[in-house]
């Protein structure tokens, strides 16, 4: 079975969620945790790697000890060290870590005190009163663990778009080794670029279906067949994910592709515009009676409606059938456009590169300026810098800027917002960056008025410039903090100030319709990695993604700006 740098990061995940929970060394902890998002970022299959016997260890954040588990884990698909591990505790104890406001401490407690070790288990004994009974852990906390039980079962059948690529590309990589195969596309929300995703739909044009499908179930990462037909075929992945595989005919292709690609909401806007002509839309073409109008390719289907093709990214019904027949679809940003990244971390808070790591990274990524901002101090859990260690990266960032041919690094940090609103960094020294990012990393639970009154006074203070991750949402394990976002957005339209769009995987935060919400509404936004490694830099893509199915353009994100033109919009900012 093949193994997948997803699948290596998965275990160590697990390695470092089993450790945690029971109460290991935090900094062995954190290795592993650092290593799990390492592998899973790389541009490249470690399984290649240990083939070809490279030398693991000069990865970032690799040792000994974790290179040896990699070779373990490719070559045999586990590690004993995790086996282990796993019959220490329940099997299912980890589960109960996707509930929020159950970290590793309140599930140690909760399997120490009431031998509570899975889902199941856990919502009968907050149904019994039992964890409001523990030290630490109240009514309140009770019933909002029987809230977050409900709203898991709701998602745990989907995944990470990101999570999900690699198998989907390898898959479709296998299945393009067949002569018979001529055109293969994943249509679906995979193709409509959504966060999350439930199963893969799978489309292919071939000269003889059966070929196609009898090696479509026999992938060897295919833990069950579900149906095996002619024409299509469902399996389950090892990973867990669903795929379906249609062979449609070539005349139909557009038309299915269309049809599987969705919305169901915009497939059922465009046959209402069919039927206002007499015609029938459906995934076999367009067709005037039996006459076969359109249907080879989308394009084709959308110019036979009186449409330019519209994106598979804008196809929600949310405006975009109204705004192609007008003429006013975006032009929607491209990956290309961003010139730089103005959200990173370095060792010299919880990042695992230095400053000029980073920077040398963001110069060959064809990159014209990067932001270092680091963690302020009252994150301590991220090494968060002083006023001190501040002047002093400020200090090194200019020694070491002019030296890396290409590119210009601006001094930055990611301030955290305090209880009451104040920021966690003097005005003294905040005058003196080029980037000022505000955040929001505690207090997650506050009302909804409390929290936005909060957010807006530290968007107040006169040298902020964004606002990251304005939810605070990592998604499918923790959801949005109570806040009034369209509130926020119409401050930083008053304040002059910009939303972030953090592409980190697990946040996409701000979410698809905000974004075209502050889009709307004139307030430009940034897309920026929160990049704490070298390889978080490409999930770049993902925000872009996000910010396609937002309908931005290139106009709208500052960072698609030349530097001369950032530092007039950066300084505007200021000072206000």
């Amino acid at each position: 079975m093949p193994i997948h740098n997803a699948d290596i990061a998965k275990r160590f995940e697990e390695f470092a969620d089993l450790l945690e929970i029971k109460g290991d060394n935090p900094f062995r902890i954190r290795a592993y945790r650092n290593a799990a998002r390492v592998v899973e970022d790389l541009p490249h299959e470690l399984a290649g790697m240990v083939e070809e016997v490279k030398d693991l260890t000069e990865l970032p954040g690799i040792g000994k000890d974790l290179a040896e588990k990699i070779e373990e884990i490719v070559t045999t698909g586990s590690a004993q060290a995790l086996e282990k591990l796993r019959k220490d505790l329940p099997p299912h104890i980890t589960d109960l870590l996707n509930i929020p406001g159950l970290g590793p401490k309140r599930v140690r407690t909760i399997y120490t005190d009431l031998n509570v070790g899975d889902l199941d288990a856990l919502k009968k004994a907050a149904e019994d009163g039992k964890i409001s009974t523990l030290p630490g852990l109240g009514k309140k906390t009770e019933e909002q663990i029987l809230e977050a039980i409900k709203a898991h079962a709701d998602t745990s059948r989907r995944f990470l778009r990101t999570s999900v690529v690699t198998y989907a590309e390898a898959l479709v990589a296998y299945l393009k080794k067949l002569k018979a195969l001529k055109r293969i596309t994943i249509a679906g929300s995979y193709r409509r670029g959504q966060e999350t995703i439930g199963d893969l739909d799978i489309l292919a044009v071939a000269k003889d279906a059966k070929p196609v499908m009898k090696r479509f179930v026999e992938y060897d990462e295919v833990a069950d067949v579900l149906a095996h037909g002619e024409k299509k075929s469902s399996v389950v992945l090892l990973s867990g994910v669903q795929v379906d595989l249609r062979v449609v005919p070539e005349r139909s292709y557009g038309a299915a592709l269309h049809y599987f690609t969705g919305s169901k909401a915009h497939n059922i806007a465009l046959r209402k515009l069919a039927q206002q002509k007499k015609w029938k839309l459906n995934e076999y073409g367009l067709f005037d009676g039996e006459a076969a109008v359109a249907g080879k390719t989308e394009e084709e289907v959308y110019k036979a409606l009186d449409l330019p093709f519209i994106p598979p990214e804008l196809r929600e019904n949310r405006g975009e059938i109204e705004a192609a027949g007008k003429g006013k679809l975006p032009k929607l940003i491209e990956l290309k456009d961003i010139r730089g990244n103005l959200h990173t971390h370095t060792k010299w808070s919880d990042g695992r590169n230095s400053v000029r790591e980073m920077a040398e990274a963001a110069a060959e990524a064809g990159h014209d300026y990067i932001a270092i901002t680091d963690h302020s101090k009252r994150l301590t859990v991220a090494n968060g810098l002083d006023e001190d260690r501040l002047v002093q990266q400020m200090e090194e960032i200019d020694e070491i800027n002019g030296s890396i041919k290409g590119i210009t690094i601006l001094k930055g940090m990611e301030v955290d917002i305090l209880d009451d609103g104040e920021l966690d960094i003097d005005d003294s020294l905040l005058k003196l960056l080029d980037v000022v990012i505000i955040s929001v990393h505690s207090k997650f639970n506050l009302p909804s008025d409390k929290q936005t009154e909060r957010i807006i006074r530290a968007m107040d203070n006169p040298w902020v410039t964004f606002l990251a991750h304005p939810t605070g949402r990592y998604l499918l394990s923790r959801p949005p903090y109570p806040v009034d976002v369209p509130r926020l957005i119409e401050h930083a339209k008053q304040r002059g100030i910009f939303l972030e769009l953090n592409a980190s995987h697990e946040r996409l935060d701000l979410n698809d319709t905000y974004c075209q919400h502050a889009r709307d509404a004139g307030v430009k936004i940034t897309i920026n990695t929160d990049a704490h490694s070298i390889p978080d830099m490409a999930q770049m893509r993902a925000g872009i993604a996000q910010a396609r199915r937002g309908w931005v353009e290139k106009k709208d994100v500052i960072n698609t700006r030349t530097l001369p033109q950032l530092r007039k919009l950066l300084q505007s900012t200021r000072g206000r």
